[in-house]
């Protein structure tokens, strides 16, 4: 299907329209960094992950290995950037707890099981009396996890959105994160939500984000584990199979801090 030149068929085409219409439309802001951006408050993408599709995006190179290391990091409850940087991740390097899964509520993770229907299955990273003593409060704050027909979804609201480095990096992460748990609790993947408050393009990313609005979609890569992991404890850099990632060439863009 296609409307005025645009594959509707491809999931990414949702995040390239969202730039453009940021680009186009969005409200010229101030913010933390005194960079300047340019906002629309309030959107949604729908991103399937059925056959084991991971919607890694394929107009730039997104930084796989960046991904998975961060998301480990994150699980095993470490609050030390150090130990992504030794790895040669150092997207946290500007920024820098069991806080991940103790804070967020993750350790009622068997809920997947014994209850699928729950309505209550909810991670919260928001803790107001935490903002004081964090480097920076959290930008993705709520998830809340659903199983429909033997498939677990996964919806994530973000408070503020960074769509030329933050936003390709979190759809991989929690897209990531829904395949894994689907995997420890016997379920498949079905569909990752991402919801989105302030949802930015930095002013300083236009140049390079309308570049990327040039380049045609690829197929998403798929994911598989090379073996079967038992809790989300467990699972190491080496269990992750991505296949058939072939992207468009990286595109550079500054952090703004």
């Amino acid at each position: 299907m296609e409307s005025n030149g645009i594959d509707l068929n491809h999931d990414e085409y949702q995040y390239l329209k969202l730039v453009k219409e940021i680009i186009d439309k969005g409200d010229k802001r101030i913010d933390r960094t005194c960079v300047g951006t340019l906002s629309v408050f309030g959107a949604m993408q729908r991103y399937s992950l059925r056959n084991n599709i991971l919607p890694l995006l394929t107009t730039k190179r997104v930084f796989t290995r960046g991904v998975i290391e961060e998301l480990l990091w994150m699980i095993s409850g470490s609050t030390d950037s150090k130990v992504l940087a030794q790895k040669g991740v150092h997207i946290w390097d500007a920024n820098g707890s069991r806080a991940f899964l103790d804070n967020l509520g993750f350790t009622d993770r068997e809920e997947g099981i014994n209850n699928p229907a729950d309505r209550r299955m909810i991670m919260c990273a928001w803790n107001p009396s935490d903002l004081s003593q964090m480097a920076l409060p959290p930008c993705h704050c709520l998830v809340q996890f659903h199983v429909a027909n033997g498939k677990l979804n996964c919806l994530m609201y973000q408070r503020s959105a960074d769509m030329g480095l933050g936003v390709p990096f979190n759809i991989a992460s929690y897209s990531l994160l829904t395949h894994m748990i689907a995997h420890v609790t016997g379920l498949e993947a079905g569909e990752f939500v991402h919801t989105t408050g302030d949802t930015h393009v930095y002013l300083n990313h236009i140049e390079p984000l309308q570049k990327q609005l040039e380049r045609k979609p690829k197929p998403f890569p798929t994911l598989e584990f090379a073996r079967k992991v038992e809790t989300i404890d467990d699972f190491k850099y080496e269990d992750f199979i991505i296949k058939n990632y072939n992207p468009h060439p990286k595109i550079e863009m500054e952090m703004a801090v």
